[in-house]
């Protein structure tokens, strides 16, 4: 039945990628987006996404930033121009594109103090990358702060096998999930944050605000549409769900599933989905949910309008849930075999990662990841001729991984509060062969990712990739906050490979931390508020 499943998928894709062109548009129906080459702001500006009206960090001076849009095998050039100016936020920068291998431009991750130095005011950097095998549902955000630059990126595919299955896949299509703060994220530091209202495509409301305006979705009664949801968070969970319809899940993380029907999904943050939406009832407006697991931050809302609905608020009832996405109901549609021998402990490196707490900090194997730290990005280090790592800097933070070796990974929540604590790893997709609060594994067909829960204290995860993109890559808690506090490692992945594998790196990067080690220091009371949030 699978077969026969992928036979009627690969005809259909065929028929609907012959009507596709790679000398027409993007599919982009909105004007803010952008191509794969393109220049991008970061600067401050005053916005009232819930109608409480503060200064953020914005690309363009949007939030959420412009759509960046690809074909599949397009080469990205994406300047970074750093136009910081309000020193009660950082005002150095980096951009991490998420998702994206950087195969042999580990350079290029935006990862700073791992893969680069900041980027300081009024410099820049050219950000150039290619992402040849992979299409699908992405997001570039900030390397500091939970402070408004985060923006979706989408690599389409005219070959996609699942393009039978939807009608609509453009621009309006991609909805954006985020937790919005009234305060900056320099003053949040040590505290236990706690936002004020969940954003839908950059609008929501707070309690006991205004009635501000809400983001609407419109859409055609008969046709279906690929929703690309990202979920841009800096801490929260969401619960995602459509008033009055089911969802189809198509794709993880840049990775295509078997379909799979919910009628709600539970989004952790940088997690990202596409789901088909049938417009299948009647002509109207449905509430479009995102419930967050924090029980003090407003929930969100957007307005789901058929064409030919009037234009007021919905008054459909959010019923329970029957029919909720577990992960462990996902499966990968292309090669959905996890690597190596399918038995625990059988890979050819097996880590445990045991985290726990300590005062404010977190610890991985007794290790934390300090603020702003190495001094010299490990990426540098391993250039300059570090491979053991005993050289590597910061200590016990860094582990250096063979070459073409099978890893299996397991985190264990010892004693770290505030999970569910999604994991994610740059530089690749993995199998989740164990999912959290899930006693069984499966190496025959786990959902392939790059983020994933591992549950809370109590829980571990296992997961499963292979080493086969030599660099240095970040693994860490995307709960921003928890970064902050350590809750990270570097994966140096055959440091001896990666001056072959990435060379040359480019001028521009390599004047990156002379110019940053000049930048004058900032006051104490904002250094001591930095926050490192990948």
């Amino acid at each position: 039945m699978f077969i026969l499943f992928l036979i009627v998928s690969l005809i259909s894709s065929i028929n609907a990628a012959s009507i596709v062109s790679r000398s027409q548009p993007y599919p982009l129906s909105q004007p803010a987006a952008h191509g794969p080459k393109t220049r991008i702001t970061i600067g401050n500006s005053f916005i009232a996404p819930d109608g409480f009206n503060r200064s953020a960090t914005l690309v363009d001076g949007k939030f959420p930033g412009p759509l960046i849009a690809a074909w599949k095998g397009d080469h990205f050039d994406i300047d970074v121009v750093n136009k910081l100016t309000n020193d009660t936020m950082f005002l150095v920068t980096s951009v991490h594109w998420h998702g994206i291998y950087q195969n042999r431009t580990n350079y290029a991750d935006g990862t700073s103090f791992v893969t680069q130095c900041p980027i300081i005011p009024n410099h820049s950097f050219l950000n150039s990358f290619s992402a040849p095998n992979q299409a699908g549902t992405f997001w570039y955000h900030s390397h500091y702060s939970c402070d408004g630059l985060r923006g979706a990126l989408v690599i389409y595919d005219p070959w996609d096998p699942l393009a039978f299955m939807y009608d609509v896949d453009d621009a309006s299509t991609v909805i954006t999930l985020a937790d919005w703060y009234h305060t900056v994220a320099p003053e949040l530091r040590g505290t236990i944050p706690v936002a004020q209202s969940i954003l839908i495509n950059g609008l929501g409301r707070y309690a006991g605000g205004p009635e501000s305006e809400l983001a609407v979705i419109n859409v055609e009664q008969g046709k279906r549409y690929r929703l690309r949801l990202v979920q841009m968070s800096c801490d929260n969970n969401v619960q995602f769900s459509i008033d009055g319809h089911q969802l189809t899940v198509i794709e993880a993380d840049g990775q295509l599933t078997e379909p799979l029907v919910v009628d709600q999904l539970q989004i952790f943050v940088a997690q990202r989905y596409s789901v088909v939406l049938v417009a299948n009832q009647p002509v109207d407006n449905y509430w479009v949910r995102g419930i967050p697991n924090s029980v003090q931050t407003f929930n969100g809302s957007a307005i789901l309008r058929y064409k030919g609905a009037p234009k007021a608020d919905p008054t459909t009832v959010n019923a329970p849930s029957t029919n909720p996405l577990q992960e462990t109901n996902l499966h990968a549609l292309i090669n959905p075999s996890a690597p190596g021998i399918p038995e625990y402990g059988k890979a050819d490196i097996n880590l445990t990662l045991e985290v726990t707490i300590s005062g404010p900090n977190f610890y991985v194997n007794n290790a934390t990841f300090p603020f702003q730290s190495p001094s010299v990005p490990v990426l540098l280090q391993i250039l300059s001729g570090a491979r053991d790592p005993t050289q590597l800097l910061p200590p016990g933070s860094v582990y250096v991984l063979g070459a073409n070796k099978v890893v299996e990974l397991t985190v264990v929540i010892v004693s770290a509060p505030g999970g569910p604590h999604p994991i994610h790893l740059h530089g690749h997709s993995f199998s989740v062969v164990q999912s959290a609060g899930n006693s069984s594994f499966n190496y025959i067909n786990p959902v392939r990712r790059d983020v994933t829960s591992a549950g809370v204290i109590g829980d571990q995860m296992v997961i499963r990739w292979v080493t086969d993109n030599s660099g240095p890559w970040f693994l860490h808690c995307h709960i921003d906050w928890h970064l902050d506090a350590g809750f990270a490692v570097v994966m140096a992945e055959s440091p001896s490979d990666t001056a072959a594998h990435v060379s040359p790196v480019p001028y521009e990067w390599d004047r990156l931390c002379p110019i940053y080690d000049n930048y004058p220091p900032v006051p104490p009371t904002i250094a001591e508020g930095r926050l490192d949030a990948n």
